[in-house]
């Protein structure tokens, strides 16, 4: 199976800046002060990149693809099977519990996602099946049976039977 990642090109330059808030984070520890105000260091939600973490693996009879998405409901994604690809697509979205100026830190990604993987061949779309509990997606990707070659037996043709 091959595993694509897609990313916003939005997202891009504010890896920089994260970059920045881990060299601030160090400096905070090594001397008690903080290098950046708190406020710089919450960088727009709506411009962060978010993926959620997936794991494939294979069974015997099956496929599994297991997605963490904490916070999202089951209207909110969305997975679909075209040709050879599976897509888990969908939205976290922002919950503003707290005032802009109140906050100190924040960590929490927002946004929409895409991630797609190629499946395997013998993958029998027609029986795949979803399931959603506690933030965790379970895909169940079974594989079709295999088939056996079917053993043709040579018959002599009319006239050889007798051998003459």
């Amino acid at each position: 199976m091959v595993l694509d990642r897609w990313r916003p090109t939005r997202g891009l330059p504010w890896r920089v800046f994260r970059e920045l808030e881990e060299t601030g984070r160090q400096f905070d520890s090594l001397f008690e002060t903080p290098l950046w105000p708190a406020i710089w260091r919450r960088l727009p939600a709506q411009e962060r990149e978010w993926s959620p973490a997936l794991e494939v693996f294979e069974k015997e009879d099956k496929y599994v693809v297991k997605a963490e998405l904490p916070g999202l409901k089951e209207e909110d994604v969305d997975i679909s099977v075209s040709d050879d690809t599976l897509s888990i697509k969908g939205e976290k979205k922002t919950v503003h519990e707290v005032k802009e100026e109140e906050y100190h830190w924040s960590e929490r990604t927002y946004g929409s996602f895409l991630r797609t993987i190629r499946l395997p061949s013998n993958v029998d779309a027609e029986k795949i099946e979803a399931d959603y509990e506690n933030g965790m997606l379970e895909i169940t990707l079974p594989k079709m049976a295999e088939v056996k070659p079917k053993k043709i037996t040579v018959k002599p043709t009319k006239g050889e039977k007798t051998g003459k």
